[in-house]
């Protein structure tokens, strides 16, 4: 019981000294990793992944990455400068980089380190299929949404802890099966939901960063009707990190007005 009792007690200072505000939401998130311990290991292990992969570099392709990727950086500053979050970024260490492999993927570590799949350029097809991809990307990463996963890992970690230490009086096998009940019930109507909402989130401020940096955000729904007929989805949502295509396009589709409208702010509009 004591054992428990200072888990508890532990875990609530946790859920309290974790709540930062994210300059993009304005909102507060749970968020135990700060960038200063996340960042030098993500750039190890960026470099790393670099050494050990394929890199294109000198072609027109692997140039749009860097342009793009360039422009939504500058898109990010411009959107962090004017809501009073100057210097935020001054951490960051941007790189930019197109990899041989036929996967159709991108990913942006913490601290800004991006990789672009070639496999999936057939299916971004220009400039703004690009930012739309490369948009999302960096909205993971500037949504803070690696740390958020790693601390409700934690979280989720030392719930199993509680539960252990409140069945001790249980049988073996009951035991079993509370924590098999416990670690379904806590992805599937948590981690899983969670991972949902990152998805979601980064579409939204993805498409606010590719309008501000110029593309127009109603290629993002011709993009992912593109990934959509890929044919890569076929877990049910409910089971999946990610919306299903059908509810991704749909939000999409609600989100660009507010898109447009930031990038209004900036000079910058759409017919």
């Amino acid at each position: 019981m004591r054992k428990s009792i200072v888990v508890l007690s532990g875990f609530i200072l946790m859920m309290f000294f974790a709540c930062t505000t994210n300059p993009f939401t304005g909102k507060s998130q749970f968020n135990v990793v700060s960038n200063d311990q996340i960042f030098p290991a993500s750039f190890q292990q960026y470099d790393a992944f670099i050494k050990e992969n394929k890199v294109i570099t000198g072609t027109a392709e692997a140039k749009m990455v860097t342009t793009v990727g360039q422009k939504i950086r500058a898109a990010a500053e411009k959107y962090l400068n004017a809501n009073g979050y100057q210097g935020y970024l001054k951490d960051y260490q941007w790189e930019y980089h197109l990899v041989q492999d036929p996967s159709l993927n991108a990913w942006c570590m913490p601290g800004g380190k991006i990789v672009v799949y070639s496999g999936i350029l057939p299916v971004t097809k220009t400039e703004a299929g690009l930012a739309t991809v490369m948009g999302h990307e960096v909205s993971h990463a500037l949504l803070n949404h690696g740390g958020q996963r790693m601390t409700a890992s934690q979280a989720q970690q030392v719930g199993a802890v509680l539960l252990g230490a409140a069945t001790t009086q249980e049988s073996e096998a009951a035991q079993q099966i509370y924590m098999q009940a416990y670690g379904v019930g806590s992805n599937v109507l948590g981690m899983l939901p969670f991972s949902r909402s990152h998805e979601t989130e980064a579409d939204k401020y993805g498409l606010i960063l590719m309008a501000i940096a110029g593309y127009n955000p109603d290629e993002a729904i011709s993009f992912w009707q593109r990934m959509s007929a890929q044919g890569a989805g076929g877990t049910p949502e409910l089971l999946s990190t990610h919306p299903s295509d059908a509810t991704r396009i749909a939000n999409l589709q609600k989100m660009i007005p507010e898109a447009k409208a930031e990038a209004a702010k900036f000079g910058v509009t759409f017919k």
